[in-house]
């Protein structure tokens, strides 16, 4: 039953050190950007768009398309950086746990 105990144990630790990373990411806020930096944007932690900056030269009339475009690019690179962190820090929460049957695949 000793290796039980330890189980547990790092169960409970690993609980802990997943709070804390959902409370970092949680705070954490991630910028996509496309078109050489033309249009940025910033994605809190989960998910919620909260800034956007569009250069100057692409407001010209006849640009929408092009800008939509830039924007739905620089929000999915947001987003693929977002899901990056959010696996990594859970990987790093899980340990020597991770990988166990029954502990989720990150």
């Amino acid at each position: 039953m000793k290796d039980l105990g330890s189980i547990m144990k790092q169960a409970q630790a690993m609980q802990e050190k997943l709070r804390t990373a959902q409370a970092e990411l949680a705070r954490a806020e991630i910028d996509g950007a496309a078109g050489g930096g033309m249009v940025s944007l910033t994605l809190t932690g989960d998910g919620a768009l909260i800034r956007v900056t569009i250069d100057d030269s692409l407001l010209a009339p006849g640009e929408g398309e092009i800008i939509a475009d830039l924007f739905i690019a620089a929000h999915a690179d947001a987003r693929r950086k977002l899901e990056t962190r959010h696996s990594e820090m859970m990987r790093e929460v899980a340990g020597p746990l991770a990988g166990l049957p029954g502990m989720p695949k990150f």
